[in-house]
């Protein structure tokens, strides 16, 4: 153990001795780590930011969206067998990850009049499953299911048609038909689509002021589960089996939602950023060895005055060695460290996810730090490795004549 603690003081004696030299041969290694950690932070992010946006369209991997209307008139299935038909569904399989949405239409008593707008009931676990983040307010909760008020949730659009602003504190719209009822605004979502949206919590049969049944001509309603992705073939072919004997005479339709792919599709992008990080790094080490290689030719005199006092090979190889991996380790910490800096300090959400908060903000991905460290590391090692054996091979004799 002392022995090699002496190792280490050693190498580190050197590279203060020779600090000029290591600092001009570290400059390409600092970058290297820098471009690829920062690289790697910002793919993971970029990849992390494409996951959620498809998510949000299409639900995580895997959603099977079920649905069920009489194929003799194309209308929705009756609402109570439906529900009713739900519940046995769920408790049958032991789905707890799952999500209901009902379409529909209600009345709005908006500054510039009242307006029918589509709307979509949906239970308060669409959000999470969805990827649905505010950016302002907050999603659906169930407790809304028993508020006196139905709470409803809005994108910027139908925000602009209820008189604009920033939602700083839930607003309240009336919503018409033969029982107005007062709705609460909790939240806003940006969607980009120049018409309104509005969620509004499934309050599970509860009258909650709306102009129309739950389904319709916006379609209907439909019940999507979350299932492990080996799963997702056998769960649909176990729903078109039984579900259409809980629903005598009704077409049931379920298929899977999201995009199988997408994992496939990010797992290479992750790779490929890795992948570019790696040349860059490769690059710079580069730098490090024929700097190491001039270092060992002009310090050859000095190994030999050391193996002449008793030096053995394997200090005089250890010494070189860790010499380049505690410089390059020294320049990956500094790097890692600037690379979280600049990339914590970016507005990535701005940039890539059109200002929407990342629902599972990844920050600064702490396997990009440790990546850069263990590069840099192996750079060291390997820039260090034939200049090591050089001079082990140096003869005494031959070193003191040089």
């Amino acid at each position: 153990m002392i022995g090699l603690l002496g190792v280490f003081a050693e190498a580190w004696s050197e590279v203060r001795v020779h600090k000029a030299r290591v600092v001009l041969s570290l400059v390409g290694v600092f970058l290297a780590v820098f471009a690829m950690t920062a690289v790697t932070a910002l793919g993971l992010i970029v990849a992390q930011v494409q996951q959620e946006q498809a998510e949000r369209s299409g639900g995580r991997a895997a959603t099977i969206a079920i649905s069920a209307y009489d194929p003799m008139t194309g209308m929705p299935a009756d609402p109570q067998r439906w529900d009713t038909a739900v519940g046995e569904l769920l408790g049958r399989y032991g789905v707890s990850e799952h999500a209901t949405i009902g379409y529909g239409e209600g009345l709005f008593r908006l500054p510039g009049g009242t307006q029918s707008l589509q709307v979509m009931d949906v239970s308060p676990s669409y959000g999470p499953l969805h990827r649905i983040e505010p950016i302002s307010g907050r999603w659906l909760r169930e407790g809304d299911r028993t508020a006196l008020s139905p709470s409803l949730v809005v994108n910027e659009y139908m925000l602009d048609m209820l008189g604009g602003g920033e939602l700083t504190a839930p607003r309240t719209v009336v919503q018409g038909g033969p029982q107005p009822v007062t709705a609460t605004i909790v939240g806003v979502v940006r969607d980009g689509y120049p018409q309104a949206t509005v969620y509004r919590v499934d309050r599970s049969g509860m009258d909650a002021g709306a102009t129309a049944p739950a389904g319709g001509f916006y379609g209907p309603p439909t019940l999507e589960l979350w299932v492990p992705d080996d799963q997702a073939d056998a769960v649909i072919s176990a729903v078109q089996a039984d579900l259409p004997l809980i629903l005598p005479g009704i077409q049931v339709s379920a298929y899977r939602q999201d995009s199988p792919g997408l994992a496939d599709s990010l797992d290479t992008l992750r790779l490929a950023v890795r992948g570019a990080g790696a040349v860059v790094l490769l690059l710079g080490g580069l730098g490090v060895f024929n700097v190491g290689m001039m270092a060992v030719r002009q310090r050859i005199r000095e190994i030999g005055i050391r193996r002449s006092f008793g030096a053995t090979s394997a200090r005089v190889f250890g010494a070189i060695m860790l010499e380049s991996v505690v410089a390059t380790v020294l320049a990956g910490l500094a790097a890692v460290a600037l690379a979280i800096l600049v990339v914590d300090n970016l507005p990535l959400v701005d940039w890539f996810n059109n200002g929407v908060p990342i629902a599972d903000e990844p920050g600064f991905p702490v396997q990009a730090a440790v990546e850069g460290l263990i590069a840099a590391a192996g750079v060291g090692a390997l820039a260090g490795l034939l200049p090591a054996l050089i001079a082990v091979r140096v003869k005494v004799i031959d070193a003191i004549r040089f």
